[in-house]
């Protein structure tokens, strides 16, 4: 085979664009001896995957591989329900902890910054504190009647119970 063709398919191959007939053609020309010297190399890895084709595993091989990896070698042994424990409780206080400060953002901006003064004259506000203070005033009086009414009725339940207790006397002197 023409070493021309043969370098123009691993130029191909080495870009992965060969087909698998062409695969098989380097395969077939890398098996001879007659491979010129600066292709050595390449002959070597052709004939490397040849052999790792034809390379049968042992019987055992599995098992040899599950005992290899499940030995331990020192080191420390780590539960890993420990570690997702701890990242329960870590995202739990995430969690926690944007929900206080998205409801705290949204609590500041819909309230008002501060209270504005709603009366620019101080006479006028002057005027308007009092007739806040007269209408309190006047409720409180109104409150300082229904309380005294309630007096009333705390005095006449006195005077019937003492009644009661004499009348009660009475009869136990009798």
């Amino acid at each position: 085979m023409d070493s021309k063709r043969i370098e123009e398919l691993l130029e191909k191959y080495w870009s992965a664009e060969t087909s698998l007939t062409e695969e098989q053609e380097l395969r077939y020309f890398f098996q001879n001896d007659r491979v010129p010297e600066h292709l050595k190399e390449v002959a070597t890895l052709f004939n490397y995957f040849g052999n790792e084709k034809t390379r049968v595993l042992e019987g055992n091989f599995e098992i040899d591989v599950t005992k290899k990896t499940t030995q331990r070698h020192g080191g420390k042994v780590v539960a890993m329900k420990d570690w997702f424990s701890i990242a329960k409780i870590a995202a739990g206080v995430v969690v926690i902890v944007a929900a206080v400060y998205l409801i705290g953002r949204e609590v500041r901006n819909s309230s008002p910054a501060e209270i504005a003064d709603t009366e620019s004259d101080p006479k006028l506000a002057f005027e308007e504190t009092k007739k806040a203070l007269l209408m309190i005033s006047k409720n409180f009086q109104k409150a300082q009647r229904e309380a005294s009414k309630i007096n009333l009725l705390n005095e006449a339940e006195k005077k019937i119970e003492r009644k009661e207790e004499n009348e009660n006397d009475s009869k136990v002197n009798i």
